[in-house]
């Protein structure tokens, strides 16, 4: 993909070219965090459709700069989560477009630090995505663009019912709960409420793995009632109730939170298990 017109260097000096040279360290530091910045911006604006970006001899010429100041450029980008830098003879910068996932797993660490425990993680999901579900019935497209995708979901899940158990079913049912949250319609609430319904799926599947390895994940009439209360949450959802739907999604998922708190520790909150359930 050839450089934008601002980078050519037949229009502009290079980058190296535009740092005072007080000292090479600082230079160098300047320049991959001016490259980083070009490069988040062309990611973030879905300029690498494919998933590659280009190789780092194109990208040193498009920049006109050194190749360790491009190898810091990346390193920047792969700490904040959007590139992923494979080394070796097949290696190169695979592009990681932000979403819920990784944001929960940035939010996990925060959290982390500062102590915060699984119950008050709990608190806030139980608060903030039956928001999601009024949005979702207030929605005047809900018929055509949301009912019919949270429909699949549950059919998919309710198919699946009679023989799933333990991960896969915990894992099948909390996709009707983010897909919730991904269909209201407002991209701050998405990105913030699906980053914390992230880190709980993680506390939801420690505690399937739990159960499920001491036999006693809950039995086949307690996966139907999980399904039923979707569909009707569904309903409220499809009916344009807001006000009944935020409400019953709120007590359905206080009631989900009470039986998973009451069987794992109430530990403080661990990002990696964010990060593992998203490789």
């Amino acid at each position: 993909m050839p450089a934008p017109p601002s980078l050519r260097r037949s229009n502009v000096m290079t980058l190296s070219d535009r740092v005072p040279t007080r000292g090479t360290g600082i230079q160098q530091v300047r320049v991959a965090e001016t490259v980083a910045g070009e490069i988040r911006r062309r990611i973030l604006r879905g300029d690498f459709p494919d998933g590659a970006l280009p190789k780092q001899d194109q990208l040193r010429e498009e920049y006109g700069i050194s190749h360790p100041s491009l190898r810091e450029a990346l390193r920047i980008l792969e700490t904040e989560g959007l590139v992923v830098v494979r080394r070796g003879n097949v290696g190169g910068a695979m592009v990681q477009q932000p979403g819920e996932a990784r944001f929960g797993y940035t939010l996990g660490l925060a959290l982390q630090s500062t102590g915060t425990r699984v119950h008050e993680l709990a608190t806030a999901v139980a608060t903030l995505e039956p928001v999601c579900a009024r949005l979702c019935a207030e929605n005047p497209k809900r018929a055509k663009e949301i009912v019919p995708k949270l429909r699949a979901i549950l059919d998919t899940t309710k198919e699946e019912g009679d023989i799933s158990e333990g991960v896969p079913f915990t894992r099948s049912a909390r996709s009707f709960h983010s897909a919730v949250v991904d269909l209201c319609g407002n991209e701050p609430t998405k990105m913030i409420v699906g980053g914390l319904v992230a880190l709980w799926d993680a506390q939801e599947e420690a505690w399937a793995q739990h159960l499920t390895a001491e036999g006693q994940y809950p039995d086949h009439d307690r996966r139907v009632a999980t399904i039923d209360a979707h569909y009707r949450l569904l309903d409220l959802i499809e009916a344009g109730d807001g006000p009944a739907a935020e409400d019953f999604s709120r007590r359905h998922i206080r009631s989900t939170q009470k039986v998973v708190l009451s069987r794992i520790e109430d530990r403080v909150i661990q990002a990696s298990s964010v990060r593992s359930m998203g490789s």
